[in-house]
């Protein structure tokens, strides 16, 4: 069991998913970072089965918090927390890169999930 808040970037865009995972590799390699990036078919668009399991594999004991970064991204995320029933994941809404970015640092410090959530609202 990760003792860290799970994170989960959702976006229209693979590359953009798998880009900022990169970035946050790079500084933050243990925490719980999972993308679901594009559709099914990996085309542009967002896909709710892909952030639902995004969303399973980046909780382990702590929560989540997801990040989007437009339009029917935001539609889709909240469908899939809804439907996976969990009060451990929270909704972002702000920017994308900082503050996935700085959860996953404040995640890193061992935090919790509302704690790694106010942490990010106050940063950006």
């Amino acid at each position: 069991m990760s003792s860290n808040v799970g994170i989960v970037v959702v976006s229209h865009s693979p590359k953009i998913a798998e880009g900022l995972k990169d970035l946050i590799g790079q500084v933050m390699s243990d925490i719980p970072l999972e993308t679901a990036g594009g559709t099914e078919d990996g085309e542009i668009g967002t896909s709710i089965d892909k952030i639902m399991n995004a969303m399973e594999k980046a909780d382990q004991g702590k929560g989540v918090l997801l990040f989007y970064d437009i339009g029917s991204a935001k539609m889709n995320a909240e469908m899939a927390i809804e439907m996976n029933e969990t009060e451990q994941a929270i909704l972002f809404d702000g920017p994308l890169v900082e503050g996935a970015y700085v959860a996953a640092v404040e995640s890193g410090m061992g935090k919790g999930l509302q704690e790694v959530h106010d942490a990010v609202k106050k940063s950006v």
